[in-house]
């Protein structure tokens, strides 16, 4: 067992003990990592308030690559994302996109995907009022695709065919379908402006769509369906349930009965 430091954000923590607690981690250098933080709950405890969810920080590990439960050392904070917590609609898509990270990203370095993890809770942070959901969409596929699960926009997923007009959209075979694959029957259908929006999304270079509140509903159904499906597909990481944080986002559930 060596002590390692490496960039970090918390993604979750569990209580494990009296004084203790269980951290999962998004990391630089080790993808996803479970961490006992022994005594962070006493009194005078030196994490202090660090481990609160989506802090960033540097994470210092005894870490061992046969154990899935690693010893937190100290976590110095970079930053804490508190301006998150004070739009829900900003939160609740920083926690979808922890819930991807979380239970998507494997025990094993992926820079590209904590990258991605981190630029998408900064555009979080300064999005525009109004532009919050279209920017968690814009991470959440994003961030997908950097895990080895880019839909494919341009040509049909089956037979390379080019699309137009209103266009199919397969979440189980991962992209878009031209009219003779589609069928009469077709899965999800996107009109021509929600087909461009899509693909806008699916470019961090493109202006980010302006989404109606019926459009911006629309985009989180499919982006939420396309995750569930690739969740269920792998399995997750088999040590999580199955999506919670995502679905709250996709049904802005803390606005219901209100």
């Amino acid at each position: 067992m060596s002590l390692v430091s490496t960039p970090a954000v918390v993604l979750r923590t569990y209580r494990y003990s009296e004084t203790s607690k269980i951290v999962r981690l998004a990391t630089r250098d080790y993808g996803v990592q479970s961490a006992i933080a022994k005594g962070v709950l006493r009194p005078r405890s030196p994490f202090g308030a660090a481990l609160e969810t989506l802090s960033e920080g540097v994470a210092q590990l005894y870490h061992k690559e046969t154990r899935e439960l690693q010893t937190l050392a100290a976590f110095d904070v970079v930053q804490l994302r508190r301006d998150l917590a004070d739009d829900l609609g900003r939160f609740a898509g920083a926690a979808a996109l922890s819930e991807v990270m979380l239970k998507m990203a494997p025990p094993a370095p992926l820079p590209a995907a904590y990258q991605a993890f981190l630029q998408g809770l900064d555009a979080l942070v300064r999005a525009e009022p109004g532009q919050a959901d279209a920017a968690a969409v814009r991470w959440l596929w994003l961030l997908v695709g950097v895990l080895g699960f880019a839909p494919q926009l341009e040509t049909c997923v089956r037979d390379g065919n080019a699309v137009s007009g209103t266009v199919a959209f397969s979440v189980a075979e991962g992209g878009v379908l031209c009219a003779k694959c589609a069928g009469l029957q077709p899965p999800t259908k996107l009109p021509p402006q929600a087909y461009r929006d899509l693909v806008a999304l699916n470019d961090e270079q493109a202006e980010l769509p302006a989404l109606d509140a019926a459009h911006a509903a629309a985009h989180r159904r499919l982006i939420a369906r396309f995750v569930r499906h690739h969740l269920d597909e792998a399995g997750g990481n088999g040590r999580e349930p199955k999506s919670t944080a995502i679905d709250i986002w996709e049904r802005r559930a803390w606005g219901l009965g209100s």
